[in-house]
């Protein structure tokens, strides 16, 4: 598959761009509004076409389109991409709010183009070891607590810009959200409180929870205050588990740890590349002409916990979803 790269987006030329080499597919061309970042992009990774401005790149000889664009853009970018025969693989979250992503997979499905959220924990062996430890060894699950925060310098920035969708839980809660849902289904309730320390218009900080049917619950925290932690702890009515660097899983062996009655298991993965797990699972996706794991229905249920979650931070009050 080859891939156009649609701006200059850190997490394009920092991870996303070299996955794709590193796989079996390969950058046809990225696109920016400055021809200059563009062609630095381009030399910095080998890519044979630098283009300037993101609708020069719908023209391109590509297959897909990876959008790594600010959250406000996904959207109109995605389904732009979609008319023009293109595959997307967006960056989370995949529109500003659920009625705007519900709208942006049903563009997608009738162009008939395969659509996926890029949420890379979601393919990383550990991940899918720890619900299958979740299904078979804990129980009845009851509660999950999920993380993840990191310190965000001062200064201006899309994840702090209310016109662009910015935000903590935008930005990074939503892969505590999603961790939360994997593990216990769809939240029927939710209950938050955010901080603006920078007085930027987004939340900062944010904490939630969010309950489910049939009394299970789950915590959420974010913010750009603190030092990095990611994790995720799931406890269950036989036992329990627990993720740490959890959500960026590359660059290393990582470990799971969980354990039943007297027993704890630490579990050891070997170095994997999450993004280039991802791209592969798009491209396979396609390939076969299925859905994949993280598709548009996935990305529209964690929309829809996230947006409670404003509210009820908004409102003072428990939203039911």
């Amino acid at each position: 598959m080859k891939f156009g790269i649609l701006s200059t987006a850190n997490i394009a030329d920092e991870a996303v761009v070299p996955a794709i080499r590193a796989s079996d597919h390969e950058v046809g061309a990225v696109a920016s509004r400055n021809p200059a970042s563009a062609r630095a992009f381009a030399d910095r990774h080998g890519v044979p076409e630098a283009l300037e401005g993101y609708e020069a790149l719908l023209d391109a000889d590509v297959d897909a389109v990876y959008n790594p664009l600010p959250n406000a853009l996904h959207a109109e970018w995605t389904k732009r991409a979609a008319d023009a025969g293109l595959h997307v693989l967006c960056e989370k979250p995949l529109a500003s709010d659920a009625d705007e992503a519900a709208d942006v997979v049903e563009h997608c499905a009738d162009a008939g183009v395969t659509l996926m959220e890029a949420f890379m924990y979601r393919y990383h062996p550990r991940t899918e070891r720890a619900l299958d430890v979740a299904r078979s060894e804990l129980g009845d699950l009851r509660h999950v607590h999920a993380a993840f925060s990191f310190p965000l310098p001062e200064g201006p920035d899309v994840r702090v810009d209310p016109d662009l969708a910015g935000g903590a839980l935008m930005d990074v809660g939503c892969y505590a959200v999603s961790a939360a849902r994997q593990f216990l289904g769809e939240p029927s309730r939710a209950a938050a409180v955010t901080h603006d320390r920078r007085d930027c218009g987004v939340d900062t900080e944010l904490a939630g929870t969010l309950e489910f049917d049939g009394g299970a619950t789950a915590t959420v925290e974010t913010g750009f205050e603190t030092r990095e932690f990611q994790s995720y702890r799931v406890e269950g009515t036989s036992g329990w588990l627990e993720v740490r660097n959890a959500y960026n899983a590359g660059g290393g062996e990582t470990t799971l740890r969980w354990g039943t009655g007297g027993k704890t298991v630490e579990e050891t993965f070997e170095d994997a590349d999450p993004y280039r797990l991802e791209v592969e699972h798009f491209a396979a996706s396609v390939d076969a002409g299925r859905d994949p794991l993280t598709d548009g229905a996935e990305a529209v249920a964690n929309m829809r916990a996230i947006d409670a979650l404003y509210e009820a931070a908004a409102t003072g009050e428990t939203v039911p979803l």
